[in-house]
């Protein structure tokens, strides 16, 4: 799982990412909301932590300009001193998906970062193992889609689970590596372009079939749905 934390004041949330680390998350800090954008161009990340109060561009600017730009955002949660209910019912109104105030114990930040998630992943589809018309079968590593059953190898599986799970949404090659090969040393990137082009061809992605697997110069790759007859 990789985090983004944003704080002016890295000294307030230092504990959070070390928590997080702890449980095996990848932490990433910022300084500032400009320089977290700078990286959403060229990264990914599962979830934003932002604080609301930062020279220049604030947290609520930042969670604007995802929601906006990211398709599909990735959950955003609001860490701030701001403690006004007004204030509360402002950003889960713009799309916050949750709010908590400093301070707080890392383990409850945790732990509602991973309910965040959860929600999301419900969010993406009624039924789990269904994505875009497409049914996985963890058990047998096999992709059906209309009827046709196509078996893939382990890591083609995790790639095209982690593609569908996340359709329509730009994935950096070094996220992607991470989630599929936990990023080992051994693993070339040419690897990776092997493995998109066996899936493009196993699975039909396919314009006629409702789908595109674009490569984004310099960033990486995304699903995407291309309408009505991808269902």
């Amino acid at each position: 799982m990789r985090i983004a934390l944003v704080d002016d004041d890295p000294d307030e949330i230092v504990e959070i990412a070390d928590s997080l680390r702890a449980s095996g998350c990848e932490c990433t800090l910022y300084s500032s909301g400009e320089e977290l954008l700078a990286a959403l161009r060229r990264e990914t990340f599962d979830a934003l932590l932002l604080d609301w109060n930062m020279m220049g561009m604030s947290g609520m600017k930042v969670l604007a300009w995802a929601r906006e730009n990211l398709n599909p955002p990735p959950p955003v949660i609001m860490l701030t001193n701001r403690d006004r209910k007004e204030d509360i019912v402002f950003a889960l109104d713009a799309g916050a998906a949750d709010y908590i105030r400093k301070p707080e114990d890392p383990d409850i930040v945790r732990a509602r970062i991973r309910a965040a998630l959860r929600e999301r992943r419900k969010d993406a589809t009624e039924n789990d193992g269904t994505f875009g018309g497409f049914e996985f079968d963890s058990l047998t590593r096999v992709v059906t889609y209309d009827g046709e059953g196509v078996e893939l190898r382990q890591k083609e599986y995790a790639l095209a689970r982690l593609l569908f799970e996340n359709l329509n949404r730009p994935l950096s090659r070094s996220y992607i590596l991470q989630k599929v090969w936990q990023s080992s040393p051994d693993v070339e990137t040419r690897t990776l372009d092997v493995h998109i082009s066996r899936l493009r061809a196993k699975l039909k992605l396919k314009p006629e079939r409702g789908f595109a697997l674009q490569t984004i110069f310099g960033f990486g790759y995304r699903l995407d749905s291309l309408g009505a007859s991808a269902e």
